[in-house]
Order: C-alpha cells, then structure tokens, then sequence
C-alpha cells in the first residue's frame, strides 16, 4: 500500500470501486462464465467498458482470462483466490440492496 492510498478502505474502493467491477466479480462468485455470458449477465455495459473493466480486474490478480485456442476465439473468465476473497464482500452488498429495494 502506497502513501496515497494508506488508508484500507481507500485502497479497496481503488480495486473495485467502479461502476463495473464489482457486478462483474459477483457473477463469476457462482464459477467460471465465457466472455459473451458475462457480459449478457450485465446490463448497460458497452464492449469497450467490458473489455476495459476485465483488464484492470486481471492485471490487480483478482480474476483469470483463459483464452481456449478453438475457432472462433473462447475467452472464459474466473476469480482468483485474491477475488474469491472478496466474496463476503460482495453478498453483503447484494443483501444490502435487496433489503433497501424492500423499503
């Protein structure tokens, strides 16, 4: 943790703190998915935010790309451990909403 971002909540909402990332970690907690379902399972997310979103998601290790060489190309996406870490994290995100949405 760099000094810019010492404080931990601060370095967390860094990781996943964006509009995309968190919808896209919480729907690989149920397993692997390919790119074209993922990307389905989200709603209002352009190909370009997509593409942008996973990248950012691999390079900070909390998810996997797999590329499978087969014609047409089959990219599947997974969590790493570093991202199933976040698990807890982001049910109680979800249980959150589901209560406010009650009100």
């Amino acid at each position: 943790m760099n000094k810019e971002n010492s404080c931990p909540l601060n370095y967390t909402m860094n990781l996943i703190g964006t509009k995309w990332k968190p919808l896209i970690l919480f729907h690989l907690l149920e397993g692997s998915l390919r790119s074209g379902v993922l990307q389905k399972k989200i709603p209002g997310i352009s190909n370009k935010m997509f593409t942008q979103t996973v990248r950012d998601l691999e390079k900070d290790g909390l998810i996997y790309r797999k590329v499978f060489p087969v014609v047409p190309p089959k990219v599947e996406y997974s969590l790493s451990k570093r991202g199933q870490s976040l698990e807890a994290i982001l049910r109680s995100l979800d249980n959150w909403g589901l209560e406010d949405c009650k009100r």
